[in-house]
């Protein structure tokens, strides 16, 4: 790490199930260079997240960090990690980055911080992430309700969200019937939730091709990135 004349740089990670990615993003949070990424480690232990991490960062100017993790986060600790590996549960990912790359580090669930990056601060927001799993965060007037898991969550013929939404049913169904299913999802979240506002995004959204209701819009994967400065506002 190379500290900056201006104390406010911040290394934004975003911990996916297939991929890892960082961005340095000024006080305003802007993004002063390209996202960089790599594939998520197999097995993606936390030594071995940990250490994509520490070599995606290396050489990049910052003073702190945030990261995104797929997983219930609580305090620095990561409490779930269905798409990762079961060393997460109780794992203090914040002190072990601390340890590494010699920065002040805050951590949060990985739609938390991409509907930090996406949100208007009006209203009840919803935010569902289709990437690897499904996840998802809720935002009312503005602050986050955090650790909301609705991908694990009962959604249809007795599967869950993520069952019939992540990327393997994506795969094993194909497009088509991802984007049926979605679209029921969409109808059945607003009934459950009457939101204000519903973002899709992560990895899969760029998938999507049905007609979305007007309080529903997609919002671009990078979000999950730009979101990392918010962890800092006060």
């Amino acid at each position: 790490m190379t500290p900056t004349s201006d104390p406010q740089h911040t290394l934004a990670v975003d911990i996916g199930g297939s991929g890892i990615k960082v961005m340095v993003l000024d006080p305003a949070g802007t993004p002063i260079a390209s996202r960089d990424r790599t594939e998520t480690p197999n097995p993606a232990t936390p030594a071995a997240v940990i250490q994509a991490i520490v070599s995606l960062a290396q050489g990049k100017t910052y003073d702190r960090v945030s990261v995104g993790f797929p997983g219930v986060v609580r305090y620095g600790i990561t409490e779930t990690a269905v798409n990762l590996h079961p060393t997460w549960v109780g794992f203090d990912l914040a002190t072990a980055l601390i340890d590494k790359l010699e920065s002040p580090v805050r951590v949060i669930n990985d739609a938390d911080m991409q509907g930090l990056g996406a949100m208007a601060g009006t209203g009840l927001e919803l935010v569902i992430t289709l990437g690897t799993g499904v996840g998802s965060a809720m935002f009312l007037n503005g602050q986050l309700i955090p650790n909301l898991e609705l991908g694990h969550h009962e959604f249809r013929k007795g599967e869950t969200y993520e069952q019939q939404l992540g990327r393997n049913a994506m795969d094993m169904t194909g497009k088509k019937k991802w984007n049926d299913r979605l679209e029921k999802a969409i109808v059945q979240l607003d009934r459950v939730f009457n939101y204000d506002c519903l973002y899709l995004g992560g990895g899969n959204a760029k998938e999507i091709n049905i007609k979305l209701p007007k309080r529903v819009q997609v919002v671009p994967n990078v979000a999950g990135l730009l979101g990392g400065i918010a962890l800092w506002r006060e």
